[in-house]
């Protein structure tokens, strides 16, 4: 089907920073500061994520035109205490605060052995394995999240008082790395929007219809405002307390209180790095990793499952056919992004 027909075009990764980079620089951001949010922005549809990528850089230059987002804000010291730290994020570019914790938690585990960042008052970080993959590919162990606005029912409950708080897990292999990025929602409401506006259902139910019904329609749970939490009891708890470790550790405001705010913004995030060189199994981790993966590999895959895949492999394969054919992306929010 031709793009025109299909209401999809490709769009060459070379070509869509630079006009997002065209587009931050209008509205207030550096060219350098524009240049590295662009690439953000990019690379998450690059590597298979346009839920947090292109489909929702239309939202982030709105909150820059409305004063949640900084674009010339600075990252402030708070607090240091030997590996751990705590910093203002003063509302700046959620992207380029999260790469700036990412960056000062691996210049405090070179130094300690693992080093801990809190950011507080900072913006939505968009994809947040994008820091994951950041850690290690600089050869580091990487854990961090984020709190949210309330958009999850507590378990048993009806209205939305737990984040979905998105969690990534990051460990350096090989070339690449194994990275888990996910949301405690079964499906992110990003994913659930791409659904929404491709016309399909998720793979399982996600969530409940406004009339109380479990139902694997995104549309009509985006509407609820009542999606499942991963994992049912365990991811709505995982919820709660990541949540408490985001404001105890950043110093900043927790999931209820962001959810005073007429939209989502001065969020909490955690950013810890560990330097495996500190280890004593050092020099064996990639043994350790790759038998892992080739046992995981041998696993027999039910009927219509397709290829048994680690955290991290189908980015791989993403970004490999993006660069090679051009990011698909819808062409409606395209043009919406050249009108800015």
């Amino acid at each position: 089907m031709k793009d025109s027909e299909s209401g999809i075009i490709h769009v060459p990764f070379e070509v869509m920073v630079r006009v997002f980079r065209q587009v931050l620089e209008r509205n207030g951001f550096s060219r350098e500061k524009a240049e590295i949010c662009a690439s953000i922005f990019a690379r998450n549809s690059l590597e298979g994520t346009n839920s947090h990528g292109v489909n929702r850089f239309p939202r982030f230059v709105r909150y820059i035109r409305a004063g949640y987002v900084k674009p010339q804000a600075e990252p402030e010291l708070v607090h240091a205490s030997g590996a751990v730290e705590q910093w203002n994020g003063c509302l700046g570019p959620g992207p380029l605060n999260a790469v700036f914790a990412t960056r000062r938690s691996t210049e405090l585990a070179s130094l300690n052995g693992i080093g801990l960042v809190g950011l507080a008052n900072t913006n939505h970080w968009m994809r947040g394995g994008t820091y994951g993959w950041q850690a290690a590919k600089a050869g580091f162990i990487f854990m961090g999240w984020t709190n949210t606005t309330p958009n999850m029912p507590a378990w048993g409950g009806k209205n939305p008082k737990l984040g979905n708080n998105p969690l990534v897990v990051a460990i350096p292999f090989e070339n690449e790395a194994v990275v888990l990025d996910m949301a405690m929602s079964q499906y992110s409401f990003g994913s659930m929007e791409n659904k929404k506006l491709s016309g399909r259902k998720l793979p399982t139910p996600g969530g409940y219809d406004p009339k109380g019904n479990l139902t694997d329609d995104p549309g009509l749970i985006l509407e609820s405002w009542r999606p499942l939490p991963s994992g049912y009891w365990k991811g709505a708890s995982l919820s709660l307390v990541l949540d408490m470790l985001a404001a105890i550790l950043s110093g900043g405001l927790a999931t209820r209180e962001i959810g005073t705010k007429e939209e989502e913004y001065g969020v909490s995030q955690v950013f810890i790095a560990i330097s495996p060189s500190h280890l004593t199994n050092f020099s064996s981790l990639d043994k350790i990793l790759r038998d892992i993966i080739d046992d995981l590999k041998t696993s027999e895959p039910v009927p219509g499952a397709g290829a048994i895949r680690y955290p991290g492999e189908r980015t791989q394969v993403a970004r490999r056919e993006n660069l090679k054919n051009g990011i698909e992306v819808n062409r409606l929010i395209w043009e919406e992004i050249l009108t800015f």
